[in-house]
């Protein structure tokens, strides 16, 4: 099963590249975006993903304004064999220079959402640790992702009015990730398994002339199972941003967090976030939120568009919710990104706090699956 790729010389192994090392059916690569105003008057999220041994395509964009709703416009496919054909329906991503600039553009859909954006990279490509999370003997999940912070320019329709996107007065973070994590619809069971509580929290930001990043994986005590934290350089134009992955990157030795929730949910309130240097120093950082965006607006943990579901040979949706009116505990609505400002001394930056927290987490004292903050 051939295409565009393999005429290059990059394979890994000794099959063509649309066809993964893995027979994992939870195989996964996918892209990933936020774009942000700096002063917090709108968010969105952009998302494509193939799932080839499921055989879909699916992808989502996303948008939010302070005291509205969120709009989502969905649409899933068959997963073409040509791994370049990134589109579906009305939306499609191009690269239009590796690491450096890529393309997004939804045309006109029912949805009343569309975007014609450039994202430009601000930091070259910063690649995450490996993660590997176990469910007993098998791999839930295993992933391998890289970061790249930047700006956008374009504009996004909504039917509440379109929204001018300057490069110099927006903030965005690109995800690559790919490899295994649950997708789809749920495997047959073998023998019982009592699900185990999961934490995650991922926290980008931008300062004045670099980016800091943290992101932890906690188990149900608050053990830690994988975190990681660095800072990089923040360039002043695409064009001065490296080929290829930063070697002016500086792992830190470690990070802690701290997070105060909103009564009777698991909606962060505010953050810490500790980092730890190689020689010692720590930088604590405090973030507040300014504006909540819920992940399902892109799939994530949506009960109709989750992930890797099949649907059609083409299939669109698209949908808009209240934020004030979310029950913030059901598990669909427990995975969020906000837009935080981030304050160190007499230093401010910005950036997005996402977090889920999934069954009992001790330290602030869940429970059970979906219990909050005081409950």
């Amino acid at each position: 099963m051939l295409n565009r790729l393999d005429d290059y010389p990059v394979h890994q192994t000794p099959e063509p590249l649309a066809q993964p090392a893995t027979s994992d059916r939870n195989f996964y690569d996918r892209t990933w975006f936020n774009g942000y105003a700096v002063d917090g008057s709108w968010c969105f999220g952009i998302t494509m993903a193939v799932y080839p041994h499921l055989g879909v395509l699916d992808c989502a964009f996303s948008v939010v304004r302070p005291g509205g709703r969120q709009h989502c416009f969905f649409a899933s496919r068959r997963a073409p064999a040509e791994r370049t054909e990134m589109c579906a329906g009305p939306m499609r991503i191009e690269v239009i220079e590796p690491l450096r600039r890529t393309r997004v553009v939804l045309d006109d859909n029912d949805s009343g959402l569309g975007c014609e954006l450039e994202f430009s990279a601000r930091t070259g490509a910063i690649q995450e640790g490996r993660q590997t999370l176990w469910q007993g003997a098998r791999r839930w999940m295993d992933a391998t992702r890289f970061d790249q912070f930047g700006a956008w320019s374009g504009t996004v329709r909504t039917s509440e009015g379109d929204i001018s996107v300057d490069p110099a007065e927006s903030r965005a973070t690109k995800d690559r990730s790919w490899g295994v994590r649950p997708v789809g619809l749920p495997e047959l069971p073998g023998a019982p398994v009592v699900p185990a509580g999961i934490f995650f929290l991922w926290a980008p930001l931008f300062w004045e002339d670099h980016v800091s990043h943290a992101i932890f994986f906690d188990g149900p005590s608050g053990e830690p199972l994988f975190r990681e934290a660095l800072t990089a350089p923040l360039y002043a134009s695409v064009d001065a941003v490296p080929d290829t992955a930063d070697a002016a990157v500086e792992p830190m030795a470690g990070a802690t967090h701290r997070v105060a929730y909103h009564a009777n949910s698991r909606l962060a309130k505010r953050a810490e976030i500790e980092l730890h240097g190689l020689t010692g120093e720590r930088r604590e950082i405090s973030l507040t939120p300014m504006l909540r965006f819920q992940m399902k607006g892109l799939g994530y943990g949506h009960p109709e568009w989750r992930h890797g579901l099949w649907h059609d040979e083409l299939a669109l949706g698209h949908e808009s919710f209240d934020l004030a009116e979310l029950d913030l505990l059901a598990p669909e609505n427990v995975h969020v990104q906000q837009v935080v400002l981030a304050r160190e001394g007499g230093n401010e930056g910005i950036g997005v706090l996402e977090q889920v927290s999934l069954g009992p987490y001790a330290p602030p004292g869940f429970k059970s699956y979906s219990d909050g903050a005081g409950t």
